[in-house]
């Protein structure tokens, strides 16, 4: 079941406008075949340019003085000291980022959750205060053991187990391969499936030869802009705050390598596992997504038993962030539902 949360006659007709204006600018297939030598000419570009524009490391410390709070705390997980958030009461709730981002991408939930759940988030390897794998590995079978060792060695039972992006992805693996791990799953914006368009632009360059030690050393804080513009419905509301924390934790030491290692890390994208789920699912998605379409969300729903699908028009990539208000709406509501009410 899909259901499209209504929006005001504005906001859908801002939708519809920005869907028009994307298509307009959207390349014929002959322009589409250049892609390779505009890449090849970036690629060189940036390798001549790379000494010029290096942006350094930033120090560990100096990121955990400023985003490691209060409610933060580090723990040894497969050989890493990892950043952890657990905080609250109640049935657990663990929430999984994306690529390139963070626990902080999950505060508004966090905050409206912690009163009647127990909220677990940490950065996942390659990301955010917990720095690159120990052994270089960022398969997702991989990231699935790290999170069931993340989850014994926080003592966290069966739980609703939430991912955006690459940590829904990571979300329906675990519920595929170890269902015992998750009484409810909430896929929001989830990778898995072929998109039907290329890899974001980063993922391109980073899957080119040339560029691996380049991007390992250069991060222009106007490509990290760009890219959130890119998975923000709403311009408006990506600032320089939020701009200068991904872009400073980009560059904490070893997570530029490990993120090329991930973009060159092969994936079968194929969806295999989603008709062996068995805990109930909500599929939430953004419906001006520009980097996972939103058209996904009913074969999502399709492929797992029982799932019902959310969209929220005119948001984007990050529902969480963009719209915590209807993106926590249609969580609560799925966690209301009886667990026979599917």
């Amino acid at each position: 079941m899909v259901t499209d949360v209504a929006a005001g006659a504005g906001g859908r007709a801002r939708s519809a406008a920005r869907s028009a204006a994307r298509s307009a600018a959207r390349p014929a297939a002959r322009p589409r075949a250049r892609w390779p030598r505009i890449l090849g000419v970036a690629a060189l570009v940036l390798t001549i340019a790379g000494v010029g524009l290096r942006t350094p490391d930033v120090p560990a410390a100096e990121l955990e003085r400023r985003w490691a709070d209060g409610g933060s705390r580090f723990v040894a997980i497969a050989g890493l000291r990892v950043h952890v958030r657990d905080e609250g009461q109640g049935p657990p709730v663990v929430l999984l980022h994306g690529t390139s981002s963070s626990v902080h991408t999950w505060d508004a939930w966090a905050a409206a959750l912690r009163d009647s759940f127990r909220v677990v988030r940490f950065d996942l390897p390659g990301f955010g205060l917990t720095g690159p794998a120990a052994d270089g590995d960022y398969s997702m079978p991989a990231y699935v053991r790290f999170v069931s060792a993340a989850l014994d060695s926080l003592r966290v039972g069966p739980a609703i187990v939430a991912g955006n992006s690459l940590g829904g992805e990571i979300a329906w693996e675990l519920a595929a391969r170890e269902p015992a791990r998750v009484a409810r799953l909430v896929l929001v914006d989830p990778a898995g499936l072929p998109t039907g368009r290329g890899a974001p632009l980063p993922f391109r360059l980073a899957q080119l030869p040339l560029l691996g030690p380049v991007l390992s050393r250069v991060t222009p804080r106007a490509i990290v802009a760009r890219s959130l513009r890119e998975v923000y419905a709403d311009d408006a509301r990506v600032t320089d705050t939020l701009i200068d924390r991904i872009w400073l934790m980009a560059r904490r030491p070893g997570s530029r390598e490990a993120f090329v290692q991930r973009a060159r890390t092969p994936r079968a994208n194929d969806g295999a596992g989603l008709e062996r789920i068995t805990a109930p699912t909500l599929v939430l998605w953004g419906e001006a997504d520009a980097w996972i379409p939103a058209a996904l969300a009913p074969e999502f729903a399709r492929r797992i038993p029982g799932a019902t699908a959310v969209v929220l028009p005119g948001v984007g990539h990050l529902p969480q962030e963009e719209a915590p208000a209807a993106s926590l709406a249609a969580l609560r509501a799925f966690l209301a539902a009886p667990l026979g009410a599917r």
